[in-house]
């Protein structure tokens, strides 16, 4: 079962995330800090994989709400990835460059 864990401090790493579900009672498979693909720093969430459905449900009952380095985190079942729309990163899609040249 794959966690999405959100409003993560920005300081905290992946060994901080272990630890925090240790704490409780928790053993996890895999944990990701995202990060910023240029600057590399967190991105204020990430996810934890575990292996077996109740321990991923009881990880989500015993760390969703809990502090973690003064914030309270949010842990729930990740959802699945949507394809976004488009690739343009430019964000326009008006006119283009020569809108006010007359068509010959």
């Amino acid at each position: 079962m794959k966690l999405f864990v959100g409003n993560l401090p920005y300081a905290a790493n992946e060994n901080d995330l272990q630890d925090f579900f240790s704490a409780a009672g928790v053993n996890v498979d895999s944990v990701t800090v995202m990060r910023d693909r240029f600057s590399g720093e967190a991105r204020g969430f990430g996810f934890v994989e575990i292996n077996n459905e109740a321990d991923g449900q009881r990880a989500i009952e015993m760390c969703n709400g809990r502090d973690l380095m003064g914030r309270a985190v949010v842990v729930n079942q990740a959802r699945p990835m949507v394809a976004r729309e488009g690739g343009n990163r430019g964000g326009g899609g008006g006119r283009s460059r020569d809108h006010n040249r007359e068509r010959w």
